[in-house]
């Protein structure tokens, strides 16, 4: 609809009507669609109400409620008979505490009107404390701490108040300093900074001959002979006999060596100079060997004469033992011509020497090292020690000096070495009046069957020399020349015969 103007204009049609209170109303929709008739049944008004609320005496319909669910889904999913309510309060454990409120309260009031849903809402002041006019106080977080660098340079500190922390520090240190230096200087009563001990002002003596002259003069001439290869190493002693660089030393020290092809020997000298060596020949069966090394001006040691020694006699052991060089020990002579035998090297023949037996002490690597006398004066070389414990026990044996140069001399000038020999096989006996070398087998074409020795003759003496057992037999022969006729007592059949036997070579 529209509506004329006083001037006559009709106005632009507007939507709704005024209804003269100049109130502006939605204008009511000309098309009504048609309510269903269930929704209108749930939501419509009665029958008789016309506004929002009924008067009483107008009864009001029940509205049909949805049918009966089946039986089986009631069984299902229905609510069980049951008197127990879905939420049950809590039962109490003991006695209950009266300052505390129950979360049920049943028919009381409860003390906490925040944990009544029945009381009143009161409009109450702020929730600040007494104490506070505004708002809460903050917690202060403490600040980044500072480093020495932005302490010093970053200007994050009054330089006065820098100045005023240097000077306090100064002072601070001045006073820890004095007072550690009054500390200090009152110090220990059971001390004295002031003493001075007397020194004795001479030297001590040392005379000639005495052991540290000795061994002053003889260390130089005793070297440590090293073999390193593939499958074998080891370190024994020598003993320098010749300028041109000859050095004597036991067989067994060099035989690993010599057996491998890539074994390499050495020889250092006690001023640490080393030098190759080459071995210039070998005697297997008295445990000797001599190598050679090129150096210039070695200092010698001189043989000495082994047959004036005496048992008790002074001397003094110079080796190498444990791989400790220039190490020297100091005993007597416990006993002379004393026979060694020992097993030979890799099956080898087996070694058989006449000893002088020692106390003074001989460890492994004392093997081809001097044994001096009190002279000075190379009386035997180092070769064995008798031992259960494996180390020292004052029973060491060393190869007497005579048979040493003897044979080392033949080895450097032929290389090789040949022993006076009977050419007998015996075996050690002793019975209740005497004992010897008992002979078990005679070979034919050899110096014992030229002289008349028989099978199971007893050899009790060679030349000058007593013979107690086997042994004694080979060391009391080798003392003789190769072709040289000795003079042999035996039993036989308890009769003592004399024979003279022409000895061959071995």
């Amino acid at each position: 609809m529209s509506q004329q103007s006083p001037n006559g204009q009709t106005p632009t049609p507007v939507s709704g009507v005024d209804d003269g209170a100049h109130r502006r109303l939605r204008p009511r929709p000309l098309v009504q669609p048609p309510v269903d008739p269930a929704y209108a049944s749930a939501f419509g008004r009665p029958d008789g109400v016309s506004g929002a609320f009924a008067t009483r005496d107008v009864p009001v319909p029940q509205v049909q409620s949805a049918p009966p669910p089946p039986e089986s889904l009631a069984t299902a999913f229905g609510r069980q008979d049951s008197s127990e309510l879905l939420q049950r309060p809590p039962q109490p454990t003991g006695e209950p505490d009266p300052d505390i409120d129950p979360v049920f309260w049943g028919d009381k009031p409860a003390g906490d009107p925040w944990r009544d849903p029945a009381s009143g809402a009161v409009i109450g002041p702020p929730a600040v404390g007494e104490d506070a006019p505004g708002e809460p106080d903050r917690k202060q977080e403490p600040g980044p701490q500072l480093s020495v660098p932005e302490l010093i340079f970053g200007r994050r500190v009054k330089p006065a108040a820098l100045a005023l922390l240097t000077a306090v520090a100064l002072l601070v240190g001045a006073a820890g300093g004095l007072v550690g230096w009054l500390i200090g200087r009152a110090g220990n009563p059971l001390t004295d900074s002031t003493v001075t001990l007397a020194e004795v002002q001479q030297g001590k003596e040392r005379p000639a001959g005495s052991i540290s002259d000795i061994a002053k003069r003889v260390t130089p001439s005793v070297v440590s002979i090293e073999f390193k290869g593939a499958n074998v190493a080891g370190v024994g002693s020598g003993v320098v006999i010749e300028a041109g660089g000859y050095i004597v030393t036991n067989d067994h020290v060099v035989a690993p060596a010599a057996q491998d092809s890539s074994a390499k020997l050495s020889v250092v000298f006690t001023d640490g100079t080393r030098a190759q060596a080459r071995v210039v020949g070998r005697d297997p069966k008295t445990d000797i060997a001599v190598v050679k090394v090129e150096v210039t001006n070695p200092t010698v040691l001189q043989f000495g004469n082994s047959d004036d020694l005496q048992v008790g006699d002074s001397v003094i052991a110079i080796g190498s033992p444990l791989q400790l060089s220039n190490t020297v020990t100091e005993g007597i002579v416990s006993a002379l011509h004393r026979p060694v035998t020992a097993a030979g090297e890799n099956g080898g023949p087996q070694v058989t020497y006449d000893a002088i037996q020692t106390d003074a002490a001989i460890n492994p690597g004392n093997s081809g090292g001097a044994l001096v006398d009190s002279r000075g004066a190379l009386v035997g070389i180092n070769s064995s020690i008798r031992t259960e414990t494996g180390g020292s026990v004052g029973l060491g044996f060393a190869i007497s000096g005579n048979q040493a140069r003897k044979i080392s001399q033949e080895l450097i000038r032929s290389g090789q070495v040949k022993h006076a020999d009977m050419n007998v096989n015996v075996k050690s006996v002793s019975a209740e009046t005497s004992e010897g070398a008992q002979v078990q087998n005679v070979p034919a074409g050899g110096a014992a069957a030229a002289a008349g020795i028989q099978e199971g003759d007893v050899i009790t003496k060679v030349g000058g020399r007593m013979v107690r057992n086997a042994a004694e037999l080979v060391v009391a022969v080798r003392e003789h020349e190769i072709g040289q006729t000795v003079q042999v007592v035996l039993a036989r059949q308890g009769r003592e015969l004399k024979l003279d036997v022409t000895l061959k070579s071995d």
